[in-house]
């Protein structure tokens, strides 16, 4: 073995070939009872690593159920910030949106190309891609670009901030392609390249458009950007709601 990084040649961010199994009707009643039950352990102060261990081990979940039941879980105290935060559609008109980039850009991405979208218990969609300090465009990128710049021109905000990490590998080319495409719509926006995107984006003064639940538990406005889009735009995206 020579410890080379595998080449990512995939084409679309779609589905694990495991999904349709995993994900299976039959399975969302075992997987909305483990969301559940670790929210419930979250709200009492159990830490994540261990609450997830006891559920996952509870239930028999795959590694890639316990990955989206982690996603979903939410405990109430975090729950009630995050809805109190949130900023609506109307509110949006005359204001900066800044994009957490890939946060949103792969949700969108996995949706056109029939990946699951987890709906979370903080009403969140969720994506179930894992980037592993690497991003490569897709034939849903440019797509998944251009409606989400249609839809922010309805909304009427003054313009959109892209936020990108840029120690993951291929930034660069994406932040020249968001430049490209807002140029030739005549969209307002900036791309910015960041070390960590993260600490700005729940610093932020102006509304942030993230489902990161690290930045959603101290942003001071933020808008459920993908799951707007998403319900907007992708007719028969593959849902999976564990927010019951």
């Amino acid at each position: 073995m020579t410890g080379k990084k595998v080449p990512d040649h995939r084409k679309h961010r779609g589905s694990h070939p495991e999904d349709s199994r995993l994900f299976a009707f039959e399975n969302l009643s075992k997987l909305r009872e483990a969301t559940r039950d670790l929210s419930w352990l979250l709200s009492r102060g159990y830490a994540s690593p261990s609450a997830l261990k006891i559920v996952g081990d509870r239930y028999l979940l795959d590694a890639r159920q316990r990955i989206a039941v982690a996603r979903c879980a939410c405990g109430e105290e975090a729950k009630s910030r995050r809805q109190r935060h949130e900023v609506s559609v109307a509110a949006l008109a005359g204001h900066a949106l800044w994009i957490d980039g890939y946060n949103v850009l792969t949700s969108i991405e996995a949706a056109l190309s029939g990946g699951v979208i987890l709906k979370a218990q903080d009403g969140c969609y969720r994506d179930m891609a894992s980037m592993h300090g690497s991003y490569r465009s897709v034939a849903e990128t440019i797509p998944a670009i251009n409606f989400l710049g249609e839809l922010a021109a309805t909304w009427n905000v003054s313009g959109c901030h892209w936020l990108l990490d840029q120690p993951v590998s291929n930034s660069g080319r994406l932040k020249m392609l968001l430049e490209e495409i807002s140029a030739s719509r005549n969209w307002h926006w900036t791309v910015e390249l960041t070390p960590t995107a993260d600490p700005i984006l729940c610093h932020a003064s102006h509304i942030v458009a993230t489902s990161d639940s690290h930045i959603l538990d101290r942003a001071t406005r933020w808008f459920n950007m993908a799951r707007v889009a998403i319900d907007s735009y992708v007719a028969g995206a593959w849902t999976v709601d564990l927010s019951s």
